[in-house]
């Protein structure tokens, strides 16, 4: 539970700071107004007090006079005169009025429970001032009964000589009964206002604290996410114009965050669909990104939460350097597993930077390059098996040169069988060149099919009997079915004929003597050529398959070179093939023989670069 605290509120705050305020304005005006008051109304209790004094004494000190002048016969008559004016003459209420002698002795009272006083000697300090012709006598006491009163003590004089004194004292309860309802009403009054300035402050602070309470409310629906709402515009003011602005801040906050999300949706998709792998870190070197690429380059399910060494396979030093900010990039290899064959990638490892934190992580984008691995040692293979073949013509034709030049040609049958070896190796070498040379085109898009309405039965019925020498040497049975709803077709005649050639010469090269060999042709269920040619050879081991078509591959290359092939056969028969938008298939097994399927699509007349 929160504790509570009243002032938590920007309301009750305003609100007690305005009560404050006026309570302060309040004190000082009635500290000022009671005071001014109060000095007012002593003042003019004195005055009037000491007005009445002052005429009292003349009357008395004129009596007194009189009746010293006219000696002690009329003292009886006189005494009188004092005793009327000591009670007439003084109209204040409660004052009690004496008249005193010039020896301190009280002449008469006012009051009727003071007239024991007549007789006796006044013994106060003002009435000695006063006798001694001291006029300003006045001073405030508290008598028995704790009642304030005023005293004030006059001479009585005439004709310059003192006679006696009035002595008055006069009740000052009213006065102060007076300023006691004066501060009730004040206080009442200051109440009053303070209750009817907190309720009007309580409203008044409701227009200023409702819209605070409103942008309150936006900025925690903001804080969660929700955008839609709005601050009510209240007024022109200037909370007014700060839900204005902030309205407009929403609006253009929920804009950024949009294209904030959809960039990030962009960045997602590109990351996830990239052909490169990519590894994100933190700063320990623990993976924290990883798209669909980088697992399936890596073969790992789950590569979050681990170290980048552990999923690359190496050195942590590398990836500690990287997090100190410097940049590598490495080959990395990985072993195929089963299913898989082997790949090889290059790796670059970057810091990820951040302006005021420094190195916070690193990327670790690994680009596939098996194929340009392969690439680049089918070319090294290629230029070592051009070589290669060309280096052993050269050598036999510069040997036999050299022996016809030592002497072999005064020997002329010696020297016609050396003439036809290098007639023999010149011819192969001629071969070889015409094979690349044809590849060549092929490769850079310069060989034109010329496509011509071809009898098929007929092309292959030609194909067997080109070779029907070959078959009658090793008793081979060749045979020849063509499918009775295949009659013609568009294919360039030339070229398909240099394939027939290839894989028929092979068939022959690698069957044994007493075998058959099958030549059909068909529509397939897609609508396309299919020409199958199918023997009893020796096979084809399964590890071989995948690069029988590569250039200058061999099975057997001690006896493929014994038989005078190049190596490039299958090579140009593959090239041809595709130039016709068609595929080339093979599927054999050692001992079981070889199908080779050619498999052409059903164009129009007409002629293309291939």
């Amino acid at each position: 539970m929160k504790p509570f605290y009243p002032l938590r509120t920007i309301q009750a705050k305003l609100v007690v700071m305005v009560l404050l305020l006026i309570l302060i304005a309040l004190q000082l005006i009635g500290v000022y107004f009671i005071s001014t008051m109060k000095s007012s109304l002593i003042n003019n209790f004195t005055d009037t007090l000491n007005k009445q004094a002052q005429l009292l004494s003349s009357l008395v000190g004129s009596t007194l006079a009189e009746q010293d002048k006219s000696g002690t016969e009329q003292e009886g008559g006189n005494s009188d005169l004092v005793i009327q004016l000591v009670r007439n003459l003084v109209n204040v209420s409660g004052a009690e009025t004496q008249a005193i002698d010039a020896s301190g002795r009280v002449l008469a009272a006012s009051s009727e429970e003071h007239q024991s006083f007549v007789g006796r000697k006044n013994t106060s300090l003002l009435v000695s001032r006063a006798l001694q012709g001291i006029s300003d006598n006045s001073e405030e006491i508290i008598d028995t009964d704790n009642v304030r009163k005023k005293v004030i003590v006059k001479p009585a004089m005439d004709g310059g000589r003192i006679y006696g004194a009035v002595y008055i004292v006069a009740s000052m309860e009213d006065l102060y009964d007076t300023m006691e309802r004066v501060n009730r009403i004040f206080v009442t009054g200051m109440l009053l206002a303070l209750g009817l300035t907190a309720l009007l402050g309580i409203l008044i602070a409701g227009t200023i604290t409702q819209p605070i309470k409103a942008l309150t409310r936006q900025v925690t629906a903001v804080a969660e996410g929700r955008f839609e709402e709005r601050v009510p515009v209240l007024g022109n003011d200037e909370i007014g114009h700060l839900s204005t602005a902030f309205n407009e801040m929403t609006e253009r906050l929920s804009e950024a965050l949009s294209i904030n999300e959809e960039e990030k949706e962009k960045l997602s998709s590109i990351l996830s669909n990239m052909s490169d792998g990519v590894l994100a870190t933190d700063e320990i070197g623990r993976v924290i990104v990883a798209n669909r690429r980088a697992n399936a380059m890596l073969g790992i399910a789950e590569i979050e939460g681990k170290t980048v060494s552990e999923c690359l396979d190496i050195d942590k030093m590398l990836i500690a350097e990287t997090l100190r900010g410097t940049e590598s990039t490495m080959l990395i290899q990985r072993p195929p597993t089963q299913g898989d064959e082997h790949l090889v990638f290059r790796v670059t490892l970057t810091p990820i930077r951040r302006r005021d934190k420094g190195v916070v992580g690193a990327i670790a984008v690994l680009h596939d390059v098996t194929e340009s691995e392969k690439l680049e040692q089918s070319r090294r293979e290629f230029v070592a098996n051009v070589s290669h073949e060309l280096r052993t013509p050269l050598t036999t034709i510069k040997s036999y040169a050299e022996a016809l030049d030592d002497g072999a040609l005064s020997e002329p049958p010696l020297a016609e069988r050396f003439v036809g070896v290098i007639r023999s190796e010149t011819e192969r070498m001629i071969r070889l060149v015409t094979d690349l040379l044809h590849l060549s085109r092929f490769d850079s898009r310069q060989s034109q099919l010329r496509r011509q309405m071809t009898d098929v039965s007929e092309m292959i019925e030609d194909v067997v009997d080109r070779f029907s020498l070959q078959l009658r040497q090793k008793a081979i049975t060749a045979k020849v079915q063509v499918d009775p709803g295949l009659q013609k077709a568009w294919l360039d005649r030339d070229g398909i004929d240099q394939v027939l050639d290839n894989v028929v010469s092979n068939a022959i090269k690698y069957t044994l003597d007493g075998g058959s060999i099958d030549l059909s042709a068909k529509w397939d269920e897609s609508g396309q050529l299919s020409i199958a040619v199918k023997d009893t050879g020796i096979g084809i081991p399964r590890k071989d398959l995948d690069r029988i078509f590569e250039r200058f591959y061999r099975v057997d290359k001690a006896r493929s070179r014994s038989m005078g092939g190049t190596g490039l056969g299958l090579s140009i028969a593959r090239e041809i093939v595709r130039a016709h938008g068609g595929h080339i298939a093979l599927d054999s097994e050692p001992g079981h023989g070889t199908i080779v399927t050619i498999t052409l699509p059903a164009t129009q007349e007409g002629s293309e670069l291939a």
